[in-house]
């Protein structure tokens, strides 16, 4: 993620806030009562209250200090917090990775409004794609290389897509059984306190990948755009000292994002992120255009019509659960929805993965057809430095992941520190006091270890082989142990034939995403990372 992940990756940011407000420790006044089986499956009310509309989205505003309070008589799965009593106070609860094109309030809200949001349908859908799409559709040329082709690379895209979006429609099921309205918080209702803390902590290591794979980005485009300025040729490497790639990455990252990661609010960074959504539709119909109208300069190059070995198309997959991960962001946006109803939602999500199969499909196709075998990593580092169009599309992607970085920094110290306040055992009111300095504290040691990796670690397809395998656990892994969860949490006399599909469905998605996961991490450490 990306970035979301980002993931982070992004849709359009708008404000993002961290609340102040004092948690209540009168746990005497927290009388929750265990759901029965028929309560926990059944779909429980939202008590959400109103969210302003805006283009078509909502603004995301996330408290970070709800302490997961739920109302009385609400059903929901393994909700008996006493058994897991690290996890009472919250400290930061992260609103991880979501769609900051929605707003979500606190749950104990629903004396505010009718508790139904307020996106439409089509808002929904406009959310989604946006969350899917980022940086990560630089490097599908590559993956459809590495593939073996058009034909290996839609083949596999199509089939990953019938479980991403199964995924996808598993999460808000389990949402509306758990009464949560975040992915790690419907982690931790329908799985317990160990699968709850390995989701929080995957989304801690994703954030930081991204973060690495961010910094590569801004180096790659910066080269290009520097070697045009200074009219170098492309096959002579950067004589002086300011234009070395270790110095610009630095120079710009110490000017630009550390100051934007600060801060405990970066909701001012909204109008900015808002141009970086429209640079990652840019880019797209560059690529495009440039193979429609190629350029002179270009010669023709050799097309991969099989790949090299067999098991050179699961080297694609990373890639593939990088661009579509929108796993982390989708729950809050299906809380958001007026009529948040699962069948509605398989309709919306079903739409949002088939516009953004186009967008990746049209930038895998494009870019490999153009470059062939030789497509860089980042296709836009496959283009000559003095297009013109190419470097308008390098500026706006400079720009996406500028704002991008410290959104997902901003998400990975929230786990953190969340993490922390609960393991020491100390109050959000005893801690306040340090918070600052803590937060200091944890975004230097973040943006310099990040930056470091960043300079020695040039190529962005090492980085992502490694986060793309996290993606897959969002993807694949965790929705699939909350539908088994979830399904033996239902007490019958007798199993129907629907019940044991949707069972041996979660347990097929558990072993591909272990599989994914493993396949791809393992190739990270022996071949990319060693190479």
């Amino acid at each position: 993620m990306v970035v979301s992940t980002c993931t982070v990756a992004l849709a359009e940011l708008a404000e993002i806030r961290v609340g102040n407000q004092e948690v209540s420790r009168d746990n005497g006044s927290r009388a929750h009562r265990k759901a029965s089986p028929a309560e926990a499956a059944a779909p429980q009310p939202h008590s959400q209250g109103s969210v302003p509309p805006s283009n078509s989205s909502c603004i995301l505003s996330l408290d970070l200090r709800d302490n997961r309070t739920m109302a009385q008589g609400t059903g929901s799965i393994n909700s008996d917090y006493k058994d897991w009593e690290w996890s009472d106070d919250a400290g930061e609860r992260a609103r991880l990775l979501q769609s900051p094109s929605v707003e979500m309030v606190p749950k104990n809200s629903a004396s505010q409004g009718n508790g139904l949001g307020s996106t439409s349908v089509v808002g929904a859908v406009f959310i989604v794609v946006n969350a899917a799409l980022g940086a990560g559709l630089l490097n599908f040329p590559a993956a459809f290389s590495m593939a073996g082709g058009v034909a290996a690379g839609i083949a596999l895209q199509m089939c990953m897509l019938i479980f991403i979006i199964g995924g996808l429609v598993i999460l808000a099921y389990c949402s509306q059984a758990s009464n949560e309205r975040t992915y790690q918080e419907v982690v931790w209702a329908v799985c317990g306190k160990v699968p709850g803390v390995l989701c929080e902590v995957a989304i801690a290591v994703y954030t930081f990948g991204t973060c690495i794979a961010f910094l590569i980005i801004i180096g790659d485009q910066e080269d290009k755009i520097i070697a045009a300025l200074v009219k170098e040729p492309e096959e002579v490497g950067s004589s002086c000292w300011y234009t070395d790639r270790k110095f610009t990455i630095s120079i710009t990252a110490f000017l630009l994002i550390l100051p934007l990661s600060i801060p405990k609010e970066i909701g001012f960074q909204k109008y900015a992120s808002s141009l970086s959504v429209i640079g990652t539709w840019y880019v797209t119909a560059v690529i495009i255009i440039k193979y429609i109208w190629p350029d002179k300069e270009l010669v023709p190059v050799e097309i991969p019509t099989s790949p090299s070995t067999w098991t050179a198309v699961f080297n694609a997959m990373p890639t593939i659960c990088f661009g579509f991960q929108c796993h982390v962001s989708s729950v809050p946006v299906f809380n958001s929805m007026k009529q948040p109803e699962v069948k509605t939602w398989g309709a919306v999500v079903t739409a949002a993965m088939v516009i953004a199969l186009f967008v990746y499909t049209g930038t895998g196709i494009c870019g490999f057809l153009t470059f062939g075998a030789g497509v860089e990593q980042d296709v836009l580092m496959s283009y000559p430095s003095n297009d013109i169009p190419v470097a308008l599309a390098r500026a706006f992607i400079i720009l996406c992941v500028l704002t991008s970085y410290p959104i997902l920094h901003f998400c990975g110290r929230a786990v953190l520190e969340g993490l922390w306040l609960r393991y020491s055992g100390i109050t959000v009111e005893e801690d306040v006091v340090r918070e600052r300095r803590r937060r200091l504290l944890q975004t230097i040691s973040w943006f310099l270890l990040t930056l470091l990796l960043a300079l020695f670690i040039p190529d962005i397809g090492k980085v992502i082989s490694v986060i793309g395998g996290l993606a897959a656990c969002f993807i694949f892994v965790f929705p699939g142990l909350c539908l088994i969860q979830a399904k033996l949490s239902e007490i019958q006399e007798t199993r129907a034939i629907s019940w044991w599909a949707q069972v041996s469905y979660g347990v097929f998605m558990v072993t591909l995403g272990a599989f994914i996961f493993g396949q791809t991490t393992a190739n990270a450490i022996f071949v990319d990372l060693t190479a």
